[in-house]
């Protein structure tokens, strides 16, 4: 089986941790990790990674503000991006309609290992 490759950009360590062991461990992808923006637009440029799970608040450079840099390459402008946060809660999103930003879906923290490879099994088609 071809295992997708995601790459988890988020300042939070234990959450890297917890998400790429996750997803590994499900045997349908291969997750590369960035503790800031900056490092994730790199690691982004040069691996083509299949999708982006991108945390919205982050220190130095917020998640929107990488997905409009990463909207500006051409090895990424393609790329399918995933917003996280634990800003706002599921019932928010539901009830308020946002389900997206900047035509990316909008995932709240936290989120459980089957609906987070469901959402990206959705985005990939």
């Amino acid at each position: 089986m071809d295992r997708k490759k995601i790459l988890i950009i988020d300042d939070e360590e234990d959450f890297l941790f917890f998400v790429k062991g996750n997803l590994e461990n499900t045997g349908e992808f291969h997750v590369l990790e960035a503790p800031s923006g900056k490092k994730g637009i790199k690691i982004a440029t040069g691996e083509k990674p299949d999708l982006i799970l991108l945390d919205i608040s982050m220190p130095e450079m917020s998640g929107e503000e990488v997905a409009k840099r990463l909207s500006k390459i051409p090895e990424t402008k393609e790329t399918p991006v995933i917003f996280l946060t634990a800003l706002i809660t599921k019932h928010e999103i539901e009830d308020g309609g946002i389900s997206n930003i900047a035509g990316h879906k909008f995932i709240a923290k936290p989120i459980a290992t089957k609906q987070l490879v469901a959402a990206i099994n959705n985005t990939l088609g």
